[in-house]
């Protein structure tokens, strides 16, 4: 009988290989993904409103946990989150704050289309500066 492997698990490579988690939000799961470096401002990625993990391009994800760690998460509500899904958009960006603080984050950096991060941009105390949104029109 082998004895059991103290090793750590080896962190995963590709965003498709990346085991998903959950975090507790005032008793409200909130399933995520988390790939890349742990050192640093860590990228926040945000997702269109009803749009859940597996929308995330891995080539993209890849590349950008490269550099720096890449979190990306299921909305309230949407997905394998748990809850309702917000009645309006500043409550859409209290569950980003919170669920960042739930980490353990007092500073990130945003990533989203321009629909994801226009309810995030005056609610989100805990960004570090880096807020970049990807216009889609609008």
């Amino acid at each position: 009988m082998n004895a059991p492997s103290s090793s750590p698990t080896p962190a995963p490579t590709s965003y498709k290989n990346t085991p998903t988690r959950s975090v507790s939000v005032r008793g409200v799961d909130f399933v995520h993904r988390q790939l890349g470096p742990d050192d640093g401002v860590p990228l926040i990625l945000l997702n269109h409103l009803s749009a859940v993990l597996d929308n995330w391009d891995p080539r993209v994800v890849d590349g950008l946990a490269a550099r720096r760690r890449v979190i990306t998460y299921d909305n309230r509500g949407v997905g394998a989150s748990g809850g309702s899904t917000p009645d309006t958009i500043e409550a859409t960006a209290r569950d980003t704050v919170l669920f960042i603080r739930a980490l353990g984050y007092d500073r990130v950096d945003l990533l989203g289309s321009s629909s994801a991060t226009r309810p995030r941009r005056g609610s989100c105390p805990s960004t570090s500066g880096g807020l970049w949104s990807s216009r889609t029109g609008s």
